[in-house]
């Protein structure tokens, strides 16, 4: 059952690895920019970096509450600006959005639960508690 710590984290995390490259693209920036987020140039690639850092941090279980509020950090602007489906007119498209908008928020609340209670017993900042108590 130890090992749910670490494969759930993997699992919750690889979406954020996974779509940080996207951030630091033209295509990306400018997706955003045209659905209004403001200073995409400097916003996108910012987003992608907490992406980036907190997904890895929260994966391999390295100051995992740190990476959690990074994602946070992330999720909160991202899926106002990128999953605002009450913007949209097209029936396809708010249901796409609402979905995506769904997924965010449950992704959000995954974060604060790894935010409040850590990385699990299997993880580098276990590891780390433990030898601290063996000192």
């Amino acid at each position: 059952m130890k090992l749910f710590f670490p494969l759930g984290r993997f699992l919750f995390s690889l979406i954020f690895i996974a779509a940080a490259p996207r951030h630091f693209t033209q295509e990306g920036i400018q997706h955003a920019a045209a659905l209004g987020v403001p200073f995409a140039g400097v916003l996108v690639p910012f987003a992608g970096v907490l992406a980036l850092l907190g997904g890895l941090s929260v994966a391999i279980g390295y100051r995992a509450p740190w990476g959690a509020w990074m994602l946070v950090a992330f999720l909160v602007p991202v899926t106002w600006w990128m999953h605002g489906y009450w913007r949209l007119a097209d029936p396809e498209g708010i249901h796409v959005q609402q979905a995506m908008f769904g997924k965010n928020v449950a992704m959000l609340g995954a974060a604060l639960l790894i935010a409040q209670f850590g990385a699990g017993p299997v993880s580098l900042d276990a590891r780390s508690d433990s030898s601290m108590q063996r000192s």
